[in-house]
């Protein structure tokens, strides 16, 4: 396979020529708080997958049986992490974006449902928490479908945004915009400010504002950690956010930022933003249709 270089990727993104700000009220910054959804979707052979998921608290693979521990591990995400991520944005009155697995959907509705009804998004992360790199274009096709329903049958709500875990492959983009009922999706690490591909809004996603990094060797092990590093992120960001668009975008797992340990690392970042003024805290769904709109001219 080959690939044209200077055709399919893009080096000088908004280069010299940033747009002006441009949120809702004049707000300097638009933040994004993504909840990622994945427990029960990860690899397991005690689900009938072909192997079992590494990434977890530890990296140990149990290989040709089912692992406990590892099913242990995500299974804290549901029964205690999202409780206290809830109450964390109810909070302060904050809305996020819960980047749902399928097959999440189908095995937790009422963890979605419950998001719904507190005022958040429920967003697309895949059928299973996999890379989508390698698939054939007729099988991506598939689960996007599948996905997309699963969601809308367990919120009541279609879905309008999709992130691939790590890598999409290069079908995943075109099969959403083809589908025409997702207004955004976030397989972009590239930049601090959304992009349009057509009529198809692109919103940047980030792995340093993350609590991923609590895993072995990302560096966050105290709550403040976490709490320190994003809120280092958005001072740079608002201050930045005077002179042109800016966005900031904070990951979150249930499993992760659950944990009784590093909650407040979640509690601090929240509090320090939603007591700054000329602050935006969006779904990303608003984010997105808001983008699209200025866009277009019609804001």
């Amino acid at each position: 396979m080959s690939f044209d270089r200077d055709d399919r990727r893009d080096f000088r993104g908004y280069f010299g020529a940033e747009p002006a700000p441009c949120w809702p009220g004049g707000a300097r910054l638009a933040v994004s708080f993504v909840v990622n959804v994945e427990e029960g979707a990860e690899y397991s052979i005690g689900d009938g997958d072909a192997r079992n998921e590494v990434t977890y608290e530890i990296r140990e693979e149990v290989e040709h049986a089912p692992d406990l521990c590892m099913e242990s591990h995500f299974a804290y995400g549901t029964r205690q992490g999202y409780a206290r991520i809830a109450k964390a944005f109810d909070k302060v009155g904050a809305k996020a974006t819960f980047s749902a697995c399928g097959r999440v959907a189908e095995r937790a509705p009422w963890l979605l449902q419950d998001a719904v009804a507190r005022g958040h998004e429920v967003s697309c992360h895949g059928w299973l928490w996999e890379r989508h790199a390698n698939m054939a274009r007729t099988e991506e096709e598939a689960v996007i479908e599948r996905t997309h329903a699963a969601i809308t049958r367990a919120c009541g709500v279609a879905p309008v945004g999709w992130h691939t875990r790590s890598s999409a492959s290069l079908n995943t983009r075109p099969l959403l915009k083809a589908r025409g009922d997702f207004l955004y999706d976030s397989d972009a690490y590239d930049d601090d400010i959304p992009r349009m591909d057509g009529g198809h809004v692109i919103l940047p996603y980030a792995f340093d504002t993350n609590d991923m990094r609590f895993s072995p060797g990302g560096g966050f092990v105290q709550a403040r950690d976490f709490s320190d590093y994003v809120i280092g992120a958005f001072e740079r960001l608002y201050d930045e956010g005077g002179a042109a668009v800016r966005m900031l975008s904070v990951g979150l797992h249930l499993r992760l930022i659950g944990r009784a340990g590093r909650i407040a690392g979640l509690e601090d970042v929240l509090a320090h933003i939603s007591a700054r003024e000329g602050v935006w805290i969006a779904p990303r769904r608003d984010i997105a249709a808001h983008w699209a709109q200025v866009q277009e001219g019609q804001v």
